[in-house]
């Protein structure tokens, strides 16, 4: 089985030691992203450009995600973040989780973790 490691230069990807995507399997496995700006909305919005892309380079799309979760410290700031989820997702919803947590800093209000299906694997 080949494996591919896709990273997007976030700087925590070194410090850490993590990738933002790993191909496995026909399987797409994008890590936790947390976006830019200050509030969960604007985070949100940047966090799935970013997983957008990941999808991109690894070969598929929104539409072939089927499961996704949302962490969030607080459960409160969700709610106005559903319009861009619909929209990112359309007319193929996944499955999906919302945690209520703490994120790795304290300004972090939404962290975003998917799973796809490569097109043609299933």
């Amino acid at each position: 089985m080949t494996i591919t490691r896709i990273h997007s230069g976030g700087e925590f990807e070194p410090k850490i030691g993590y990738c933002r995507a790993v191909v496995a399997g026909g399987w797409v496995h994008v890590a936790g992203t947390v976006g830019h700006g200050t509030t969960a909305v604007e985070q949100c919005r940047s966090a799935l450009e970013i997983i957008g892309k990941a999808l991109a380079e690894a070969g598929c799309s929104f539409a072939d995600v089927v499961r996704v979760t949302y962490m969030l410290p607080d459960r409160e700031e969700f709610p106005p973040c559903w319009p861009m989820l619909r929209e990112a997702f359309g007319d193929n919803p996944p499955a999906t989780t919302m945690i209520e947590c703490g994120l790795i800093t304290p300004e972090d209000r939404i962290e975003i973790e998917v799973t796809a299906l490569l097109p043609g694997a299933g």
